[in-house]
């Protein structure tokens, strides 16, 4: 098949979407499919795919950039995109709320190309709370067409489809996990060059990690709750903080931890990717993400991958598949409970390197390449019928 991707911006400051587009594409890519990404902004595809062509197209399409306060092409850049989409098979268009992807959505139309819509979770009950009744009016004017007109309307997880249908009665959803890179993951990461850098992950202390973009949807002040509590019970808790994010939240949730006694139980580690953080991964016991929102969460499968346990929210939408793979924890998004849960792996309630073990079993089993790939090409080939 020849698989033209479109996401405006490929920008992995900006979170886990770029990132599950890359792996989307090298993956059909590597599996013998004419796949291309089309994008306006660049900065984080891959420098191999810049001029690579196979033998129909080239991988990466650079596109003009959306122009006004509206971010939309120019009527020249609409005729060079039609020239493009007229030459594949499928459209997998990646977001909900860029203008530009109704834009393309259209050519889709006119030229008669099927495409498939991911969701993002854009239109999970948190998401459509935030500035709901601009995105209602969104909807209305053209986003709700956009959805219907879809072939498929791709979404990670059933709990993000049964939240987000409503947005689309008519249209035609479909739930396939994204694909993730499990080759970093073929033995357990070792946990050495992690506490060569951090040296007070070492010894009794009992480490937790918070891992992701720093903002106001992760609930970090409910861990600084839970280490609150768990000192007041006397045990010893290091969590340490991966990632960057919003300056203003970052600040208010450290005066929180000194406010309430513990801003010594928490180290501050800044942006850790690559060997690093694998390594981070395997030398934490636990990993800890009290988010109000995730379709999918990498991290989760990430830490599982590594043999680490999970504990997060009845709030994401992946929390079933993370319960089930015997790896996780699923609380309320409050500090007590997240308290309660850190202290039954710390007691032994909890068996850590068990649970660890049947997590990482899961994903490797469940989220394999060759699986999540072939269901892709499933509803690709079904928007052929």
């Amino acid at each position: 098949m020849k698989i033209l991707h479109y996401m405006q911006s490929i920008d992995f400051r900006n979170g886990g979407p770029p990132r599950a587009v890359i792996d989307q594409v090298a993956t059909m890519f590597a599996r013998g499919h004419h796949a291309s990404l089309a994008t306006t902004v660049n900065r984080d595809v891959p420098q191999s795919w810049r001029g690579q062509h196979d033998d129909a197209c080239p991988v990466l399409i650079d596109l003009p950039t959306v122009r006004g306060p509206l971010g939309r092409f120019d009527r020249n850049s609409i005729d060079q995109i039609a020239s493009v989409v007229s030459g594949f098979d499928v459209v997998h268009l990646h977001g909900v709320w860029e203008p530009s992807n109704l834009q393309v959505a259209a050519v889709c139309r006119t030229v008669g190309v099927p495409y498939a819509v991911s969701l993002r979770g854009m239109l999970d009950d948190w998401s459509m709370n935030q500035s709901g009744l601009r995105k209602r009016i969104y909807l209305f004017l053209g986003g709700r067409r956009y959805l219907e007109s879809a072939a498929a309307v791709h979404c990670t997880a059933q709990a993000e489809l049964e939240q987000s249908r409503k947005w689309f009665p008519r249209g035609n959803g479909v739930v396939v996990p994204n694909l993730i890179d499990l080759e970093p993951f073929t033995s357990i990461p070792e946990p050495d060059t992690a506490l060569q850098q951090w040296p007070s992950m070492g010894g009794r202390v009992f480490n937790v990690l918070f891992l992701s973009r720093i903002q106001y949807k992760k609930g970090l002040e409910h861990l600084v709750d839970a280490v609150s509590i768990l000192r007041g019970r006397e045990h010893t808790v290091r969590v340490m903080v991966a990632g960057t994010g919003d300056k203003v939240y970052i600040d208010a949730i450290r005066q929180r931890a000194e406010r309430v006694g513990v801003d010594d139980c928490f180290e501050w580690l800044g942006h850790v990717g690559g060997d690093l953080k694998l390594s981070l991964f395997a030398a934490a016991d636990v990993f800890a993400l009290p988010t109000s929102q995730e379709n999918f969460g990498f991290v989760f499968f990430e830490s599982l991958a590594a043999g680490t346990p999970v504990i997060t929210t009845d709030l994401v939408d992946t929390c079933g598949e993370i319960e089930e793979s015997g790896g996780g924890v699923i609380v309320g998004q409050t500090g007590d409970q997240f308290a309660d849960a850190i202290e039954s792996f710390i007691t032994g309630i909890r068996d850590a390197r068990t649970m660890g073990r049947s997590g990482r079993e899961w994903v490797l089993e469940n989220l394999s390449t060759d699986v999540v790939a072939r269901r892709f090409e499933v509803v690709y080939e079904s928007m052929l019928d």
